[in-house]
């Protein structure tokens, strides 16, 4: 059973007629109800709970963390950052959604802006699938076609992810690395670029299927914790 929490700092739900009437119960409970599948358990936190919902015990019974913010970046305590990087460091998986780019704990296990160019124009988005052979592609066609979204374009100011799954082509032209991969210590981490809270794009089949396969990418492998510090040989030393 992979352990799933889906955070969502919840405000433009509630801020924002428009975005209600698309997911009234908020972002978070959409994607709660759209990955939901045999093998995974799923609870949801949000940015006004106490500690944001992410508490140490909240964090310890967690194997994958989904991350969607926007307004509030700002007002994610750095605390709390600080004890989402450990556990990433020690092997929680942790996907960030399409403007949590900004958030600080993308920011943070980046080491880099993380800025983009953006544009709202309701235009068509065509998702490539440009590593067929990779877990998080499983089942996908060779392209995903949203109809309108928000357009992010390059340059994305991350470090070269480990793999790119995606890239993103856009109406007005631009293109963005849309679906990558990086590892951090222990941990496993998916940046996924769809999903605007004014378009109803977590209720796209095909971008629920990639947010599903990589929950599943980025659950811990269940490998030994490497240990460091002075260590005692295995071997006699003859020499």
């Amino acid at each position: 059973m992979i352990k799933v929490t889906i955070w969502n700092e919840f405000r433009h739900e509630k801020n924002n007629e428009a975005v209600a009437k698309i997911y009234p119960d908020g972002i978070h409970e959409a994607l709660a109800k759209g990955i939901a599948e045999g093998g995974i358990e799923i609870r949801t936190a949000t940015l006004d709970e106490p500690e944001h919902g992410l508490t140490e015990e909240v964090l310890a019974n967690t194997d994958v963390l989904l991350w969607w913010g926007h307004l509030a970046h700002d007002e994610v305590e750095d605390a709390i950052v600080e004890r989402v990087k450990a556990r990433v460091l020690a092997g929680m998986g942790l996907i960030v959604l399409h403007s949590g780019h900004f958030s600080k704990i993308f920011k943070a296990l980046m080491g880099t802006g993380c800025d983009l160019k953006w544009r709202e124009a309701n235009e068509k988005e065509r998702i490539w699938v440009v590593n067929p052979a990779h877990p998080i592609a499983s089942g996908l066609p060779e392209y995903i076609t949203i109809d309108h979204e928000e357009m992010y374009g390059e340059h994305f100011d991350i470090p070269a992810p480990d793999e790119l799954v995606f890239i993103s082509w856009f109406e007005g032209g631009e293109v963005f690395r849309s679906g990558c991969t990086f590892y951090r210590g222990q941990g496993k981490i998916f940046y996924f670029r769809p999903g605007h809270e004014s378009h109803p794009t977590y209720y796209h089949p095909e971008v629920l299927q990639a947010i599903r396969n990589g929950v599943r990418w980025a659950a811990p492998s269940g490998a030994a914790a490497p240990v460091r510090g002075n260590h005692q040989p295995l071997e006699p030393i003859k020499g």
